[in-house]
């Protein structure tokens, strides 16, 4: 779901205190996307909603949730609406979860 070797390098290359920034501009930038997905969209928004997601998930290691915005955006790109908001929604949703719960310990260190 997560892949934490990205999490260590990302940290490594930019400090533990930026990166602490990053991670909150990641969660508060993607969660203001996710508020706003809909398949009633144009398919061109849905198609670039779901590239904003993708690379900033990947940026992150949030490799699930990755996979399932570039399906979304290969879907729109073919002209078809985005299925399986939900499950992008819920993927992120359990991501955020595991990342916090282990970046939160890695905090205290």
């Amino acid at each position: 779901m997560i892949d934490w070797a990205r999490i260590s390098e990302l940290r490594d290359e930019i400090g533990a205190e930026d990166f602490e920034e990053v991670v909150e501009l990641f969660l508060s930038e993607v969660e203001e996307r996710l508020d706003v997905l809909s398949a009633d969209k144009p398919i061109p928004e849905q198609e670039e909603d779901m590239h904003f997601l993708k690379g900033s998930a990947m940026n992150l290691g949030f490799d699930q949730l990755a996979a399932l915005c570039h399906e979304g955006e290969k879907s729109a790109n073919s002209g078809v609406s985005v299925t399986g908001l939900k499950a992008i929604i819920e993927t992120y949703e359990t991501s955020k979860s595991e990342f916090l719960s282990k970046f939160d310990t890695t905090r205290a260190a």
